[in-house]
């Protein structure tokens, strides 16, 4: 595998799980996540996609510490729940940048307000965490209007999100859950899979998933990543 540099051509796209499904997605172009406090998977593969996080229970040293040793292509910073908490997630986001070409920063308070996109400085990609039975987000996604990466949630979910917002990246772990029942997503929804097989309804789903995004093309937006990256280091210096 090759690296690539997200924001140029297709979407990119991530999915964590065992190295069976990391070795099937990959096939068709997908590249491999882990947690920081799972690696194991990921070993085998020459680099890492997406450096994920627990944030429920985070720990930034270990974080940075994993960002270190797998010098991922992208990871996601602590979420911003609280605008009090800004300027330290920002601090640990930068520090982050250091070992990862692309760093995701996710806000989730309002407070931060419809101009969030300018708050946030243009070094870094905007997360969006797609609503799910588990939580959601109260922050409006027209207020995304940077390019932006699809925290987990429903495929299509997710490319319906696309069409509020220039998505580049997403990360979806869901379809590996409903294949351990028989089901796969049909470009539409989860069914039972005509023939069944764990590994038909992983190589399907992803096949299917990869149509939905077959002429998807972000909206024009502000800044490139490239120019993005270069402007925050330049005025950093």
């Amino acid at each position: 595998m090759s690296r690539v540099e997200i924001g140029k051509g297709e979407v990119a796209k991530f999915v964590a799980h065992s190295s069976k499904v990391l070795s099937i997605a990959c096939r068709f172009g997908w590249m491999p996540a882990a947690r920081y406090t799972n690696l194991r998977d990921v070993r085998e593969f020459s680099y890492l996609g997406f450096l994920d996080i627990c944030w429920r229970d985070y720990s930034f040293k270990k974080h940075l510490e994993a960002a270190k040793s797998t010098r991922p292509i992208m990871t996601v910073a602590h979420d911003i729940e609280n605008v009090n908490h800004l300027e330290r997630v920002l601090d640990q986001a930068w520090q982050l940048n250091e070992y990862s070409d692309h760093v995701v920063v996710v806000p989730k308070d309002r407070r931060l307000g419809p101009d969030l996109s300018e708050i946030i400085p243009p070094g870094f990609l905007l997360g969006y965490s797609v609503p799910t039975k588990y939580g959601a987000t109260d922050v409006p996604s027209e207020w995304f209007r940077r390019p932006t990466h699809l925290l987990g949630g429903r495929p299509d979910i997710q490319r319906k999100l696309a069409t509020q917002m220039p998505v580049v990246s997403f990360d979806c772990n869901r379809f590996t859950y409903d294949a351990r029942f028989g089901d796969y997503f049909d470009g539409e929804k989860f069914r039972p899979h005509p023939v069944g097989g764990y590994e038909r309804c992983i190589v399907d789903s992803i096949r299917n998933i990869d149509q939905l995004w077959e002429s998807y093309s972000p909206k024009e937006r502000d800044l490139s990543i490239k120019e993005a990256k270069t402007w925050t280091k330049t005025r950093t210096v």
